[in-house]
C-alpha cells in the first residue's frame, strides 16, 4: 500500500486527491510546518531533501507531484486520469502537467516573495511592475484556454487537472487576487470544486483546527 507523507498545506494534497479519485486504499502520515512554515527536519529521514510530497511504494521513495501522480497512474490506476499518447489531447496533457510546477509555480513564487512577503521591496520599482504584470498575463493566458474546453486537457477531467489547481490555491489564499476577472477559470474552479474526491481530499489533506 502506499504511503504519502504529507505535509500542512502543501503539494502532496495533489496526491491524496488523486488517491480518492482512483478509490485507491493508502497510509498518511502527516505532518506539521515549523514556525517559519518550513518542513520538519524528520522529513530528512524519509528523504533527503526534507520536502513534501514524498511517496512510499514498497522499496520505492519518490518525491516531485508531477512524477508521483503519473507512477501512481501508470501502476496502481491502469492509466486512468491519464492520456495516451495517441490521442490528440495527449499534446495539452504533457503541457499543462509541467506547466503547473515549470511555468506557473515558479511566476506566483516570485510574486509571492517580490510583491510583499519580503520586507525591503519596493513596491514602486519597475521590476516589481514587471514581475505583477507578467503574473497577469499568465492568468489571462490560462484563462482564454479554458474557453472552449471544460478541462486543461480537453473534455475530460485528467491529472493535468491535479496539478493545475494547486497553484489557484495561491493565487486566491496568498495572494488574494479577485478571480471575477478570469471568468473561465473561475467557473471551471467551481466545478472542480464540486467533485466529491477533491472536497473529501481537501477535508483530509487540511482538516479544520480544533478549537481548544
Amino acid at each position: 500500500m502506499i504511503t504519502i507523507y504529507h505535509l500542512a498545506t502543501s503539494r502532496s494534497e495533489r496526491v491524496i486527491w488523486l488517491m480518492e479519485e482512483l478509490g485507491l486504499q493508502y497510509n498518511l502520515e502527516r505532518f506539521a510546518r515549523e514556525p517559519n512554515m518550513l518542513a520538519p527536519a524528520s522529513l530528512r529521514a524519509i528523504h533527503p531533501l526534507g520536502k513534501s510530497p514524498i511517496i512510499r511504494d514498497g522499496d520505492t521513495v519518490l518525491v516531485e507531484s508531477g512524477a508521483i501522480l503519473e507512477y501512481i497512474i501508470q501502476r496502481h490506476g491502469r492509466g486512468k486520469f491519464s492520456v495516451p499518447a495517441s490521442s490528440p489531447d495527449y499534446p495539452r496533457y504533457l503541457q499543462w502537467m509541467h506547466f503547473a510546477e515549470g511555468s506557473a509555480m515558479t511566476q506566483l513564487l516570485l510574486h509571492l516573495f517580490l510583491g510583499g512577503l519580503i520586507t525591503g521591496v519596493d513596491q514602486s520599482m519597475p521590476m516589481v511592475a514587471v514581475m505583477k504584470e507578467r503574473t497577469a498575463s499568465m492568468l489571462r493566458y490560462i484563462d482564454d484556454e479554458l474557453d472552449t474546453r471544460l478541462y486543461f486537457a480537453g473534455d475530460s477531467f485528467t491529472a493535468a487537472d491535479i496539478m493545475m489547481v494547486y497553484p489557484y490555491q495561491m493565487v486566491t489564499g496568498f495572494l488574494q487576487m479577485d478571480m471575477s476577472v478570469y471568468p473561465n477559470t473561475r467557473n471551471y474552479l467551481e466545478r472542480i470544486g464540486l467533485r466529491p474526491a477533491y472536497r473529501k481530499a481537501m477535508e483530509i489533506a487540511n482538516p479544520p483546527a480544533k478549537s481548544a
